[in-house]
């Protein structure tokens, strides 16, 4: 079962607290992101945290130095359900959130799921992913993502070194 917390609206030009920003810039170092990165991280930490999410009812989320929910898509090719941690901050009443991989050279599956099935859950509420394609909106929304979660901008580089465009996902409420 999904966690049942309320959905914090997050304001991404607010400010941010001094153990946030130094959380953040660790988060941004090379070695972070090569960690993140790495496959023992990918098998543990991607897969661990969304069930940790989901027993603690969402409190193993007011540990993390960022907003974090978890994402529920249906994968079309099988029909399971993909959960998966995502950091997230608001645009209006849409949910933002960055399908980074932590700038590896292919998409996240659960964003795959999310285009082929556009009926996702996140934090348990119903929402309805859209990729956003307008340029001039994409140019605002990096803006306000690399602002607020500053390592977008090593995965953005990292992703560009192997050739891939990190796209970006707008949740609308349903």
């Amino acid at each position: 079962m999904p966690s049942q917390r309320t959905l914090l609206y997050v304001d991404p030009k607010a400010p941010q607290k001094p153990l946030r920003r130094a959380a953040l810039r660790l988060m941004s170092t090379r070695a972070m992101v090569a960690l993140e990165g790495g496959l023992p991280f990918q098998l543990t930490a991607w897969r661990l945290v969304p069930r940790l999410m989901r027993l603690t009812g969402g409190r193993f989320a007011r540990l993390l130095p960022f907003p974090a929910g978890v994402i529920d898509t249906h994968d079309p090719r099988n029909g399971n359900r993909h959960r998966r941690m995502v950091v997230y901050f608001h645009d209006g009443e849409r949910v933002t959130i960055i399908p980074s991989k932590a700038g590896l050279p292919d998409d996240p599956f659960w964003y795959q799921n999310a285009l082929a099935d556009p009926a996702v859950l996140f934090e348990s509420q119903p929402f309805r992913a859209e990729a956003v394609e307008d340029e001039a909106t994409k140019t605002r929304l990096w803006a306000l993502a690399d602002r607020f979660y500053p390592p977008c901008v090593t995965y953005r580089r990292r992703a560009a070194q192997a050739g891939r465009t990190i796209p970006i996902l707008q949740l609308v409420p349903s």
